[in-house]
């Protein structure tokens, strides 16, 4: 059935009968002990959020993965922002930087939109896992899976260079300066590409490949700092094709984007050593196998999917999470002041409403592998970084719940996410903290 169908009514009832008879409240704490009980056997969890700007989405998955880290002993966290800014955090969380508190540090991100790192609760993550760093023989990291930070990573590049090899620095440089006549703007870059055959292709992947022939002498030496630097000119690379393939496909910059978030998760696994296990925090957009969900359709895949293809199904843990109504921190457009936005009540026929319908409770369901009822595609709501509550029926993906996911999160009303950069004269933490890991 198509979601913009008259939903079935019988349907709906069995659905919300299997959600009501299989999940479990969240307010009893054997919940989150049987979530991580069901994934910590995985060599990749991956924790999802219906939309960047809720808080709870945020303190479940830095709860969550406050237990994985200090009873599973995974290796690492990465997330849906950029390298350059998420290495600062690492360097953080390791105790290699100068900066006095996390709340410095997640304030220096200045990309739109700047809310999904740069907030309160990941202020308190990242004071955690440096407190918890500090007492562990292997350091836990926090690092970036996206592909935006085109000039940033080519800068990163130039830097790392000048300090190792004054002659490779001149190469980089002559490379990038393909790039000046955008004066920054990667969009610029990608509309230029339309009008006008000549890109930078050739230049960008010349300065990756002579870090990665680099690798084998530099490592002894520089270890992470120059897996980093040839982290940001594989960036560099891979923007350059997401911001020229952009102005002529959606589909295809989304695969470029989500294809290197999974070749940095597989980098970062092979970095941290064959014993490695990664926790991925991203959309449900990215982390919900994109084979269950229309995406698939549209000839879009995702790096759960992907995830599940190269490591096997057996080996990666899929959590998505989702609301029924609430406040969410979104703009009306891209580049549009920041606010704080209501979520109204999940229509009628999608799994928001058969969660809600399930009874008013937080809950968390460990998604059976028959299916059943819940291998119907429904629609699943999904909010972005841009948002407009008067038009819903637009931020609806069908999706098979069951083939999704391994588990999802239903958290009936949520809040607003706590921003670092809308709340300047805050200096106490908001209420909602301590968040209890």
């Amino acid at each position: 059935m198509a979601f913009n169908e008259p939903p079935s009514t019988e349907g709906i009832d069995a659905a919300a009968r299997v959600v009501r008879e299989r999940a479990q409240p969240l307010a009893d704490e054997s919940a989150l002990d049987s979530l991580v009980d069901s994934v910590r056997d995985s060599r990749c969890v991956m924790f999802g959020e219906a939309t960047h700007g809720t808080s709870e989405f945020y303190r479940l998955r830095a709860k969550l993965t406050a237990r994985l880290l200090r009873e599973e002993d995974f290796s690492f966290v990465v997330v849906e922002g950029d390298w350059t800014d998420c290495y600062d955090v690492n360097r953080y969380v390791k105790g290699e930087s100068d900066a006095d508190n996390a709340r410095d540090v997640l304030s220096e991100f200045d990309r739109w939109p700047t809310w999904m790192w740069a907030n309160w609760e990941v202020v308190e993550f990242a004071e955690w896992l440096r407190d918890h760093n500090r007492d562990s023989e292997e350091k836990a990291g926090f690092y970036g899976l996206d592909v935006y930070s085109l000039f940033e990573s080519m800068a990163a590049v130039v830097d790392y260079l000048e300090d190792v090899d004054p002659e490779a620095v001149e190469r980089a440089k002559d490379a990038y300066k393909c790039f000046e006549p955008y004066g920054e703007d990667a969009r610029e870059y990608g509309r230029s590409t339309r009008l006008v055959p000549d890109d930078c292709e050739d230049e960008v992947i010349e300065i990756l490949s002579e870090l990665r022939n680099r690798r084998p002498e530099r490592d002894a030496e520089d270890g992470e700092e120059h897996f980093s630097a040839e982290q940001n000119a594989l960036v560099a690379a891979n923007a350059e094709q997401y911001y020229r393939t952009m102005v002529q496909s959606s589909a295809d910059s989304w695969n470029v984007r989500d294809r290197h978030m999974a070749e940095t998760l597989d980098r970062l696994l092979d970095h941290h050593g064959p014993d490695a296990k990664a926790i991925v925090w991203a959309h449900n957009t990215h982390v919900g196998d994109a084979r269950a969900t229309t995406m698939a359709d549209r000839g879009r895949l995702n790096i759960g999917q992907l995830a599940r293809e190269r490591y096997g199904a057996d080996d990666v843990s899929l959590v998505g999470f989702g609301t029924h109504r609430g406040e969410v921190i979104a703009g009306k457009r891209w580049g549009a002041p920041m606010q704080r936005m209501s979520v109204p009540a999940g229509q009628a026929g999608s799994y928001e409403d058969i969660f809600h319908r399930a009874g008013g409770d937080d809950k968390l369901l460990l998604l059976p592998e028959d299916g059943g009822e819940l291998a119907e595609r429904r629609g699943h709501r999904a909010v972005g970084v841009v948002y407009d509550p008067a038009h819903e029926s637009g931020n609806y993906v069908p999706t098979a719940l069951s083939e999704r996911y391994d588990a999802f999160v239903h958290v009936e009303e949520t809040e607003a996410l706590h921003p670092l950069h809308i709340e300047p004269g805050e200096v106490e933490e908001p209420e909602t903290f301590p968040w209890g890991i």
